[in-house]
């Protein structure tokens, strides 16, 4: 699928939500706004439907009535690596937001704004399918000994393989060609996440950066530098 068949086209959505009074409001709006949309209430209707036709975008609730939906989403994440995950719940402590950051690509807590919802399902697809089917040679981003290989979205750091998702190969890929420079977080949440509007309580740019420093720190000196109520940017 190419950019713009993702951003134009009807774009799949499952919907997983076992209180039917949401599942119907997201249902609604966004057939509105001309997407595809299955729903599910359980766990086992959601595999059963995501193994039929593959979502490009699963709506998830955590508390489902026959399991936990951030175990749905790493199977679904597993049987379609190219869908995108966006949680939909009630649960809004740090604790959880991160954990379900961590595999998932986006986080919206209940009661939502449905119009922030489909921004987000929007800004989530342009991120996930914003790679072309066919890919021109195009020389690696280096910096010091970070690699990211631009044609298989590969990135090594000190000669390891780094396993990023894509949210996060986009946020690294954006400081990298950046350099040393403090990037803004509100230029993080528009280029990245692509926001039209930033809001300041959204802690999706720490998450996001405590992450990556996970998964790169142990492979060589910090890389990423914090300049406190500013933004960030590489050492």
């Amino acid at each position: 699928m190419t950019v713009n068949e993702a951003a134009h086209r009807e774009a799949t959505v499952l919907v997983v939500e076992d209180e039917e009074s949401i599942a119907d409001v997201l249902t609604i709006a966004l057939r509105y706004h001309r997407f595809q949309v299955m729903t599910a209430g359980t766990v086992r209707e959601a595999l059963a439907l995501a193994e039929r036709t593959r979502p490009d975008v699963a709506l998830l609730d955590v508390m489902l009535p026959d399991g936990d939906g951030r175990v749905l989403g790493r199977e679904l994440r597993a049987r379609h690596p190219g869908s995108a995950v966006v949680f939909v719940t009630a649960r809004d402590a740090p604790a959880e937001i991160v954990g379900a950051l961590g595999f998932g690509d986006d986080y919206i807590t209940k009661p939502f704004n449905i119009d922030e919802v489909v921004a987000r399902v929007r800004a989530v697809l342009r991120r996930t399918f914003s790679r072309p089917d066919v890919l021109p040679q195009r020389p690696p981003l280096r910096y010091g000994d970070l690699e990211l290989d631009e044609t298989t979205y590969s990135v090594h750091r000190a000669g390891h393989t780094v396993e990023l998702t894509p949210t996060e190969y986009a946020l690294l890929r954006f400081l990298v060609r950046n350099g040393g420079r403090i990037v803004p977080k509100e230029q993080l949440l528009r280029h990245v996440w692509q926001y039209e509007h930033t809001p300041q309580e959204s802690t999706v740019v720490e998450t996001y950066i405590s992450y990556l420093r996970r998964k790169l720190d142990p492979l060589g000196p910090p890389l990423i530098t914090t300049r406190r109520g500013v933004g960030y940017g590489l050492a």
